[in-house]
């Protein structure tokens, strides 16, 4: 494991790269900016290895404003409909920074925060942050660790925990973008997916969850069986339209709810690079990086353009906070918050 200083902030205050070692060379490499996953270098079916997320060359460059590229989005990852909740008879309003809704957290969120590092067990380090009561609009002084573990399977684990000091709500996630051919190699429509859910939220116009829990049947969001991302992409269906590819949140088939079990499998047939992610949240959001235009550009030096990357952000399901039928994101003094996703490696050489 290596630790060096990768930048400073405006303020002058710096932030670290952390740089977790596998054997062949595996290496995950995580910013204290931000939480964010700067890397993760993984072995193809010949054994070479490339960088599987997107990321810039220059750690700084995460400083300017970036689609959440590889950061934990949070306190509320994915959106929170009209920038407010009600909790406990309170209302409460938030950072619209999606007008007029709440997008990742706020204006802010947690993906610009300089988080406090120290090294774990075996390769790994966790990350902490104190949030205060009132930041972006939330209740509570929300105490948040973040643990990212790299094992030899060889795979990437994500555990989280908070804490708080009085009634808040609480979703968490990473937002890396993967391309399992490789950062910069170009589109992912190629790429294999499944993913275990038979149901999704379908969203109106501003991307906020109707209130439905619609079933997968019938409708390119069906990925039950191994899919490419691109097959269906293009087909004339409301969600599609409306989002410019995938940008649907998942509802899991769980045995048991808040079980660490497959939540997806993506497979890309060129590497034969195969990424399975499991997770205990009980959704997971699938974006085909809709909006990159080419504006962006990698460490690779390659820019970005659509579908040039994938998210699969587990989660709770969007808008929970106004949604008294969807699984309950509340916290509570006394309660603590976990969570835990995996990203486990391999290839179809074996």
């Amino acid at each position: 494991m290596r630790r060096e200083i990768a930048g400073t902030t405006g303020d002058g205050r710096p932030f670290e790269r952390w740089t977790l070692q596998g054997p062949g060379g595996v290496e995950a490499s995580i910013l204290t900016l931000g939480g964010i996953l700067a890397s993760l270098r993984m072995p193809d079916r010949q054994g070479r290895l490339d960088n599987v997320v997107l990321g810039f060359a220059d750690p700084e460059r995460y400083l300017d404003p970036h689609p959440h590229v590889g950061a934990l989005a949070g306190r509320y990852a994915n959106r929170i409909g009209r920038a407010r909740f009600t909790l406990d008879g309170v209302e409460y309003r938030l950072a619209a920074n999606k007008p007029p809704h709440a997008l990742h957290g706020g204006w802010v969120g947690f993906s610009r925060r300089v988080w406090e590092p120290r090294p774990a067990d075996g390769e790994a380090v966790t990350l902490s942050y104190l949030s205060p009561h009132g930041e972006e609009g939330y209740p509570g002084n929300l105490a948040v660790e973040v643990t990212y573990r790299l094992t030899g399977e060889p795979a990437l684990r994500l555990d989280y925990r908070a804490t708080t000091d009085r009634p808040t709500v609480l979703n968490l996630t990473n937002h890396a973008y993967f391309n399992l051919a490789g950062e910069g190699s170009g589109t992912i429509l190629d790429h294999e997916l499944m993913i275990a859910a038979d149901h999704f939220t379908p969203t109106d116009t501003g991307s906020i969850p109707t209130g439905e829990i619609a079933p997968v049947d019938g409708t390119p969001l069906d990925f039950r069986r191994p899919t490419r991302i691109g097959a269906r992409i293009r087909e004339a269906h409301p969600q599609l339209m409306l989002a410019l590819g995938y940008d649907q949140n998942f509802v899991l088939r769980k045995s048991t709810p808040g079980a660490l079990e497959l939540a997806a499998r993506v497979r890309e047939p060129t590497s034969g690079r195969i990424m399975e992610t499991l997770t205990t949240q009980p959704g997971v959001q699938l974006y085909t990086a809709n909006y990159f235009t080419g504006s962006l550009v990698g460490a690779s030096g390659r820019a970005w353009r659509q579908a040039d990357g994938f998210c699969l952000e587990t989660q709770h399901l969007p808008d929970s906070p106004n949604r008294p039928e969807f699984p309950s994101t509340v916290l509570r003094p006394g309660e603590a918050w976990r969570s835990t996703t995996v990203y486990r490696f391999s290839t179809d050489g074996g």
